[in-house]
């Protein structure tokens, strides 16, 4: 990918243009950095550093870089392979021999390209405990001693996975001996020069030299709210933008892991379906205009990041915002907007294939339920009542997940009185179904367990409407519910996370329940 031949040139006015409605001293902002050919060219910060202190951000300063942690992950384990102290093929039960069968079947290398079909403990404990309760990585690991299912066969499909990196990170330590910290700064951090990159597993500690993150509450303005849980190699890490450049300049002549380390990270792994999933060892492998890619984005609460690089144009970009409404992978892809020639032309609005489908649909099959959408005359999808993601035409008479969240390969496909949903090249045929705002929780209402999950699900009935609480090991979480049928309903949290939603379908007996969450599906409750 690496081998197309681009320019990059500087324009700071450009840059300053996009960065400009956060230039401003009262409110959170974002750090940005800039590299031609490995050489510094572009470095400022926007907004304040922490909304009660009148200090400003700036590239050198820490902020958390999220998800961004996973390829150092990887990274170190590979690094164990080299040393021959590890197999990329090792079975998990070679090192987590408490864990539950199906666990312990699946591979490292699964675990890293996200295709190991385990179910996201840390979604999990999200889903039951919301944010804010104080979790360590063993006690979320702890799960996969007793959870006896999965969510689809290994390599058959993909799936982005926390859990698995908090595998990954435990896995690391019991083989070497040491902290992941540890192990990273001596391997890694060091060698290169990264002096402000660490990690930082809890919030709630103080640490040197950092960016505080700042949340939005329903009033629009910010807040302070935590993960709440331990986080090391699934998005731990800090580090200034400053030290980021110095690692993008690195991954181009690597004096840290070997050609083939380094080539397994930044391949792309392939499905049985043979479908292509994009992601690599922690790296993502993309076009953006046309233009080959390597990029990891991350997010955390009150802030995200993007790490970019294209090749082809010797350009660098590493943007870290220590706010909850800002998006990083925007920003980038402008800088790259502004700073690269050659680029494919931006694509025009494609017309939708007929009539615009909208309606509900629910598959007999998987339990998923689809929500087609129009908004603001733009389709829209929405995944077991999550979030909705833009859509574009596909050229087949159906769409495809448009920018920036492309990288997920959904695909929807209306026809005749259902649709069929693409899951990475997986087919799914959705039937529609009516709607049912006015139903009512009725006889549903009651107390449901789960063993596998150590949790319990309790339905009931408000003056303020139906609601549900999740309960388990380590805390509970409350949700309102709203009816899409008699027998299908859409949970949102009462918490800050009021955006993110999932579906809770009862059994037509009464006798259960499944919730279908992101990345947490099929979670059976039994009526107590």
């Amino acid at each position: 990918m690496s081998d197309v031949k681009l320019a990059a040139k500087l324009d700071p006015a450009a840059i300053d243009a996009i960065f400009a409605p956060v230039n401003q001293s009262q409110l959170p902002g974002v750090a940005v950095a800039v590299a031609i050919d490995g050489v510094p060219v572009y470095r400022k910060g926007f907004g304040l550093a922490n909304m009660e202190l009148p200090v400003t951000l700036s590239p050198m300063m820490r902020m958390r870089i999220g998800s961004t942690s996973k390829h150092f992950a990887c990274l170190a384990y590979l690094l164990l392979c080299e040393d021959g102290r590890a197999g990329l093929d090792d079975a998990v039960g070679k090192y987590f021999p408490e864990f539950h069968e199906v666990a312990r079947r699946v591979t490292i290398r699964q675990l890293m390209g996200h295709s190991s079909g385990l179910r996201d403990v840390v979604s999990l404990c999200m889903l039951i405990h919301g944010t804010g309760v104080p979790t360590t990585e063993r006690e979320m690991l702890a799960y996969y001693e007793t959870i006896d299912d999965i969510d689809f066969a290994p390599e058959t499909n993909w799936s982005y996975n926390n859990g698995a990196y908090a595998m990954l990170s435990t896995a690391i330590e019991r083989i070497s001996g040491q902290s992941l910290d540890d192990f990273l700064a001596e391997r890694v951090f060091r060698p290169i020069g990264m002096n402000d990159t660490m990690m930082r597993r809890w919030d709630t500690g103080f640490v040197p030299n950092s960016a505080t993150l700042h949340m939005v509450d329903a009033a629009g303005g910010y807040t302070k709210q935590y993960m709440g849980m331990e986080i090391s190699g699934m998005g731990g890490m800090v580090s200034s933008m400053d030290d980021m450049l110095r690692w993008l300049r690195h991954m181009d002549a690597p004096v840290v892991g070997s050609a083939e380390t380094w080539r397994l990270m930044k391949t792309p792994r392939t499905l049985s379906n043979g479908r292509s999933t994009g992601y690599g060892l922690g790296l993502i492998s993309a076009l953006y205009r046309g233009v080959p890619t390597i990029a990891h984005s991350g997010g955390v609460m009150g802030g995200n990041s993007q790490m970019i690089k294209v090749p082809g144009a010797g350009l660098d970009i590493s943007i870290a915002t220590n706010r909850a409404d800002l998006n990083s992978i925007d920003l980038a892809n402008r800088i790259i907007d502004a700073c690269v020639e050659g680029l494919a032309p931006v694509a025009e609005a494609e017309e939708t294939p007929g009539e615009m489908r909208t309606g509900l649909f629910r598959s007999s099959r998987t339990g998923r339920v689809v929500e087609l959408l129009a908004v603001e005359d733009k389709p829209f999808v929405s995944v077991d009542a999550a979030m909705p993601f833009p859509l574009k035409a596909d050229g087949d008479g159906g769409f495809e997940l448009a920018p920036p969240v492309d990288f997920i390969k959904w695909g929807v496909t209306p026809s005749g009185c259902g649709l069929t949903f693409s899951d990475f090249g997986n087919a799914d045929a959705l039937d529609e179904v009516a709607r049912d705002a006015e139903a009512k929780i009725g006889d549903l209402a009651g107390l449901y367990r789960s063993a596998p999950f150590a949790a319990t699900a309790e339905v009931s009935d408000t003056a303020e409407g139906a609601r549900l609480r999740l309960s388990g090991r380590h805390g509970s979480h409350s949700y309102k519910l709203e009816p899409l049928t008699a027998t299908i309903w859409k949970a949102s949290s009462l918490g800050v996370f009021s955006v993110i939603g999932f579906t809770v379908t009862f059994d037509a007996e009464g006798a259960g329940l499944v919730i279908n969450a992101n990345r947490a599906v099929g979670l059976r409750f039994a009526r107590d």
